[in-house]
């Protein structure tokens, strides 16, 4: 028996393997596996195969694939006359969870992994009257969520909490959805922490299809019932099951159809879920009925119908396969066997109308992202977004066709208010008596400004409409909540959906359950919003289920009256601080000043500026400046609410003017606007004004027989004779703050006067309105130009960046470090300038002290406070600060590395979102790399589709000042032969001979690019997930580390001598031998052209306050200068090389390319960044000795070398004897501290000298001669130093221990000759 299962599994193994050929044959050839049309779908994949042929040729068509040790097939193509199988997907790769496989996806299969199975059939494709099915419905609820995704907020903080939460949800319903796909569930709808199943059955199949689910929740309660997370919060899973007939309805809203299944069984599954309680399963009492109850042990729920399940007789395995196979036989559905695939292959009509069905019911940010072929795997993002959940309550005595009324009215009204928003609805869920919404703003390609107060318009909004047009509604609630979520695929990879998940998005949930009747947001959606206090209502504090603290919570009440006019009040001089590096528009403002009050010269004056340059600053100082020189001035600051109501600017203007006040009666106002109206409009026009300034003027007959022409002419008429008064009369200066939102309305009157009437006026401007592209074209037009002038607001200079943070610290001086970061990042816009000193304080990133650190003492924490520069505001051509306060990075930190306030990441991906999808796929990759990244590198990581195209991308980007290209490091021909080789480190330790670059190598364009914004580099790298973001990094880093070596010049090599020699571990020994072979000289220079960049950049041109010293040089062979490109090198491979293996955690990595950086600045006699790489890695070697891990004790001693060495050039002489010492103890080499033991040192080392034995060096490994000589070399740097430091003493002393270290030295050496010279001997020579 044993001989003939051996037989049968070689006969097996061989037919698989020339299967596996065969179809390798046929893909190869373009051709695909084809079945015979008469053969029925086979139910595995040993299924007699007939020829190939192409999918033309036959109506059922199957693509042959390999998968671990199994030939699946992949239904490729529509067939069999208008029908066909939805093409599908396959998996290449087993492992343990379901979301750590790689799929393939087709274009079709990439749809229909978003929708239910039960969408794919035609008879559910029509929309109108409910359609009725049987079936039975599964609802498992994951208990625990909220406080799971409370504990993963307070754990990890807002951003990455809502990845860590969605980890666990994915890992956790992974394992669930596995289990109820394998049992023949269709997902319908995922609800967050819940999902509702479906087996579609009718008549005598409903207990089959009972049986499978209950055996299925039997399964999942038993291995899945209860999950610990890695927070050591546990999960459980309640199960509630119920039978009978269901209603289907498929309703629109805006472009998209939403549907809903409903029915006294969707209520039954509800209570038995409610009822349920952990590890438990409910069947509702109809459920029971319908069952073998035969087959069931069961016990009834006291005071309720539903019943408890206890146990069960299960199907054996081959009554289940059976059983699935017949549900889904009598559905249409077809499951391959042996694929791996858990959802069944489906039929469909081959009309092209069913695709564009199945689009309709995807989110529109899954569309916008699958028609710019942006990769499954790269949909999930880490973004802000505001949430809108909203909850419709119906009456009990509703009907199911008021019901399906009901929910298209709903749908249609809330996406008409939504989408103008780019809001989109992303869940409908109905339960009993109700229905809930979550509606979500700033996905992916939907970002914008002022979000916030989007949210809390839409839901006050769908609030009121909802109430008063909506019939057969009890009640409505709606709730705003504001922060990062993790945006992205949640499921399983057969059957996932696109969702937003974090602690914000629940606990806008359950803000909604807390408080009903009302709209309500909590305190951050209400300080984004930027809305006055008067608009919003604290509420009582209450304790919401999950949530571990009380939240601050408010009613919103929306924009009144009184708001409006609040709102229109521009902020005057003293709410600003001093203005600093405005001189050139304010001698601009007072030149067309002094020209209006004594030549007469009318002008309009527009400062142009992004948000946060400073607009309304600026406007506050000219104001006071205007008040200052004896004019009357009106100023109105206007939002952007106001584009929106018509006329809205006139009525502003007039009311600043008058003095009207919102608290004023209607008869005040009426009073006070006859005063003006006198003599300007005749009293029977009075009444068309009402709607405007909100008056209650009688309607005289005149007006009321006008016809709607002669109305809006009329109207039009008496507006332009009001405005007309009130700008060109004695009114003074009119100063109009975020004039970009002036509404179209009022625009159209106000334009024509302003070119024509006598008005001195300065407004603000925001580019990208219509607004203000109106005025551009009008300056820029012969007959107004004269009129008008637009001035764009530039950056602050670097020295008003300094003096600016100065005085928001209340510091004297700053660190250079800091004053760089601030210079660099902010781009000089005094809001980003502001925002990221609140972010740096928020966070104990900035310490401030008073006096300058103390003196005297020789340590290492004392030489970094002393060796950082400041930067003074005095020192900064302005006024310094009085504060005798200065301040200091907190040790550790490194200000290089990403950090952005949500405030800018807002501003950033609002311009980000901007910019079409494929475009963002390459930024996004490129931030991985960094600020400035070459063209190889980008190609390194970027997929294959979009490979092809990213050169016309980065032209693309480039036009529209996203990128901006450095340098190209293409030759002339002439040029090409004349470059000598490089060698990597590798090649130059080992005295290999450099592979001969190819021509096509040679000849390939690397461009070198650079983020023009470094906001939006920022924020693009923050929008990665972090699993992929690893991923990318260990990419990046593999790339980087055939470059990280000395240069030509230098003769190649490490930097720190024989580094990969000396450490214990072979693993980064390889990392440079192994790509000698891929070695590119045009990625090289492209680097070094980085790096110049790089090292350009820290020092801001503007006044030269951060300059750090000129380039080094080093004396070529032929007698002429030649520059050293290694501090290129350090600045672009070796500092990022560190910063990817951070970013993976492969920390010893980390610390041994900041050791090469440090000892490459050290090369190039950069002291300051010697010290700035040292202390990062003295902030690494402690984390690492937190963690329990061990740095390797020749890495140890290289770093107390480096940092003795770079005492000694600092002339800190006893530190560096020091570090010194400490180096060489820690390479088994004491070196005495006192005279009398130099003086039995010294006869010691005369003896070795003198009687110096060879070793048995030659009998060594390799591998531990050269370590030795790793070992030998740096004992030698060591002791080399040491002589030199006593020997500049002068003194006895130090003489006595100069001659010692002198003869360790001569001692060592010898040693390491003897090494050399068996390293000869076997024909390996290394340096």
């Amino acid at each position: 028996m044993a001989t003939a299962r051996r037989q049968g599994g070689r006969r097996q193994l061989l037919h698989g393997l020339w299967r596996t050929a065969l179809a390798a044959h046929c893909i190869a050839r373009g051709q695909l596996f084809v079945r015979s049309a008469m053969t029925s779908l086979p139910g595995t994949v040993t299924a007699p195969w007939w020829r190939f042929r192409r999918p033309s040729e036959q109506p059922w068509a199957h693509c042959a694939a390999w998968s671990g040790e199994r030939l699946i097939l992949l239904p490729c193509s529509w067939a069999r006359l208008s029908c066909s199988e939805v093409p599908r997907y396959h998996r290449v790769l087993t492992m343990a969870s379901a979301w750590e496989r790689k799929w393939l996806y087709s274009d079709l299969g990439k749809k229909v992994v978003f929708l239910p199975s039960l969408l794919l059939h035609r008879e559910f494709t029509s929309t109108g009257f409910p359609r009725m099915l049987e079936g039975v419905l599964l609802l498992a609820d994951v208990s625990g969520f909220t406080a799971l995704a409370h504990k993963c907020f307070i754990r990890n903080g807002p951003e990455r909490g809502s990845e860590k939460l969605a980890e666990a949800l994915n890992d956790y319903m992974g394992y669930i959805l596995e289990e109820i796909l394998a049992f023949g569930g269709d997902v319908l709808k995922f609800a967050g922490d819940a999902v509702l199943v479906l087996w579609r059955a009718s008549g005598p199949e409903l207990p089959m299809a009972i049986n499978l689910a209950l055996q299925c929740c039997r399964k999942i309660q038993k291995k899945y019932g209860s999950h610990d997370t890695y927070l050591g919060h546990k999960l459980h899973l309640r199960i509630g099951i119920s039978a009978g007939i269901l209603s289907f309805t498929s309703v629109r809203g805006g472009d998209r159809q939403f549907f809903f299944i409903c029915n006294w069984t969707l209520d039954d599954v509800i209570e038995a879920q409610g009822l349920s309680a952990n590890h438990q399963v409910m069947l509702s009492h109809t459920c029971w009925k319908m069952c073998e109850q035969q087959r069931i042990r069961a016990r009834p729920l006291a005071g309720y119908r539903a019943m408890k399940v206890v146990g069960m007789r299960r199907l054996d395995h081959q009554e289940y396969i059976d059983a699935v196979l017949r549900l889904s036989e009598s559905r249409g559905e077809r499951r391959l066997e042996g694929t791996g695939l858990r959802r069944p292959s489906l039929v469909m009509s081959i009309d092209s109308e069913a695709e564009k069905w199945l689009e309709k019911h995807l989110s529109t940010a899954v569309l916008r992202k699958l028609s710019e072929g942006v990769p499954l795997e790269l949909f999930s993002e880490l973004r802000p977004v505001t949430s809108l959940f909203i909850q419709m309550k119906f009456a009990d005595n509703i009907t199911m066709l008021e019901l399906s009324k009901t929910l298209s009215d709903s749908s249609k009204m809330i996406s008409e208010i939504i989408i103008p928003h780019k809001g989109e609805i992303n869940k409908t869920l109905l339960f009993d008596k109700g229905c809930t919404v979550l509606c979500v703003f700033g996905f992916s390609g939907a970002k914008l400004a002022y979000e916030s107060t989007h949210a809390l318009q839409c839901a006050l909004r769908i609030f009121h409409k909802a109430s008063t047009s909506l019939r057969n509604l009890r009640l409505v609630s709606a709730a705003v909540s504001s922060g990062m979520a993790f945006c992205g695929l949640t499921g399983h990879p057969e059957r996932f959906e696109y969702t937003a998940l974090g602690f914000r998005v629940n606990l806008a949930a359950r803000m909604m359950m807390t408080f009903p009747g009302m709209v309500c947001c909590d305190a951050e959606t209400c300080a984004a919003s930027c809305l006055p206090s008067d608009c919003f209502q604290e509420l009582p504090k209450k304790v919401m289920k999950g949530v571990g603290t009380l939240i601050t919570v408010y009613q919103y009440l929306g924009i009144t009256r009184k708001n409006r006019y609040d709102m229109s009040l521009a902020k005057e001089k003293s709410c600003y601080g001093p203005l600093l590096g405005r001189e050139a528009e304010i001698d601009l403002f007072e030149c067309h000043l002094e020209a209006y009050k004594y030549l007469g010269e009318p002008h309009i004056l527009a400062f142009v500026g992004i948000q946060g340059s400073g607009k309304s600053h600026l406007l506050a100082e000219l104001a006071a400046l205007g008040q200052a020189a004896a004019h009357r001035v009106i100023t109105v600051s206007l939002i952007e609410e106001n584009v929106r109501q018509p006329f809205s600017a006139i009525r502003l203007l007039v009311a600043r003017v008058l003095g009207l006040q919102a608290s004023e009666t209607c008869s005040d106002r009426q009073r006070t606007l006859q005063t003006l109206f006198q003599g300007t409009i005749e009293e029977s026009s009075y009444c068309l004004l009402n709607d405007v300034f909100f008056v209650e003027f009688p309607i005289t007959d005149e007006v009321h027989k006008m016809s709607c022409s002669e109305l809006a002419s009329a109207f039009h008429l008496t507006c332009t004779r009001v405005l007309q008064k009130v700008l060109g009369g004695e009114f003074g200066l009119f100063f109009i703050d975020n004039a970009h939102f002036l509404d179209p309305k009022s625009w159209c009157i106000m334009w024509p006067l302003l070119q024509s009437i006598m008005v001195f006026m300065v407004m603000s401007l925001a580019p990208g309105h219509d607004r203000a592209e109106d005025i551009f074209k009008a300056a820029t037009e012969s007959k107004t130009s004269q009129r008008i002038t637009c001035h764009h607001l530039e950056g602050l200079k670097a020295s008003a960046v300094v003096q600016k943070a100065c005085q928001e610290l209340g510091v004297c001086s700053i660190p250079r470090e800091l004053a760089r970061f601030l210079i660099q990042r902010s781009s000089g816009i005094p809001y980003y300038c502001e925002e990221l000193l609140c972010y740096l304080r928020c966070n104990n990133i900035l310490l401030l002290h008073t006096g300058m650190p103390e003196e005297g003492k020789d340590n290492w924490q004392s030489l970094m406070a002393t060796a950082s520069p400041s930067v003074t505001a005095a020192s900064s051509s302005g006024t310094g600060s009085d504060s005798k306060r200065i301040c200091a990075i907190r040790p550790g930190v490194s200000l290089e590395n990403p950090m952005l306030p949500v405030a800018l990441k807002e501003i950033a991906l609002v311009e980000l979102d901007r910019i079409e999808l494929k475009k963002q796929m390459v930024l996004k990759f490129a931030a991985i790399i960094g600020p400035v990244f070459t063209t190889h590198q980008l190609v390194h990581l970027l997929p294959t589709d979009v490979k092809h195209i990213m050169n016309l991308l980065l032209d693309m980007l480039v036009e529209d000042n996203i990128l901006k290209r450095l340098k190209t490091t293409r030759k002339p021909e002439e040029m090409r032969g004349a470059t000598e080789g490089l060698a990597t480190s590798g090649q130059a330790g080992s005295g290999l001979e450099r592979p001969s670059v190819s021509t096509e190598a040679t000849q390939q364009q690397s461009d070198v690019l650079a983020f023009c914004a470094p906001l939006l580099w920022e924020a693009t790298y923050e929008l990665w997930p972090m699993k992929l973001r690893v991923s990318i990094h260990r990419k990046c880093a593999a790339f980087l580390e055939r470059h990280a070596h000395k240069c030509q010049r230098c003769h190649g090599g490490d930097f720190v001598a024989f580094h990969r020699f000396g450490i214990s571990s072979a693993q980064e020994q390889q990392s440079c031998q192994d790509s000698a072979d891929k070695y590119d000289q045009c990625s090289w220079e492209a680097l070094v052209l980085a790096g110049e960049h790089l090292r350009r950049a820290r020092t801001y041109p503007a006044e030269g306050i951060l300059a750090e010293g000129k380039q080094t040089t080093l004396q070529a062979e032929d007698g002429s200068k030649c520059s050293c490109q290694c501090e290129a090198i350090a600045k672009a491979v070796l500092a990022p090389l560190a910063r990817h293996y951070m970013a993976t955690g492969s920390t010893s990595q980390a610390f041994y390319y900041l050791l090469e950086c440090a000892a490459a600045y050290l090369h190039v006699s950069n002291s300051y960044m010697v010290l700035t790489k040292l202390n990062e890695a003295e902030v690494l070697r402690s984390s690492i000795q937190k963690t329990g891990n061990v740095i390797d004790r020749f890495e140890e001693a290289v770093f107390a070398s480096l940092k003795g060495e770079v005492c000694s050039n600092m002339r800190h002489v006893k530190l560096a004897k020091k570090m010194s010492r400490q180096a060489l103890s820690l390479l088994k080499k004491q070196f005495p501290d006192t005279c009398a033991g130099a003086s039995v040192k010294s006869l010691w080392e005369g003896l070795l000298h003198a009687f110096h034995a060879r070793s048995r060096t030659s009998f060594l490994p390799q591998e531990a001669r050269r370590k030795k000589q790793a070992w030998l070399l740096w004992r030698s740097r060591c002791l080399s130093l040491l002589e030199d430091l006593y020997n500049q003493e002068g003194t006895p002393r130090g003489q006595k221990f100069s001659r010692l270290a002198a003869l360790m030295k001569a001692n060592t050496d010898i040693k390491m000759r003897f090494y050399q010279a068996a390293e000869s001997h076997v024909g390996q020579p290394f340096n």
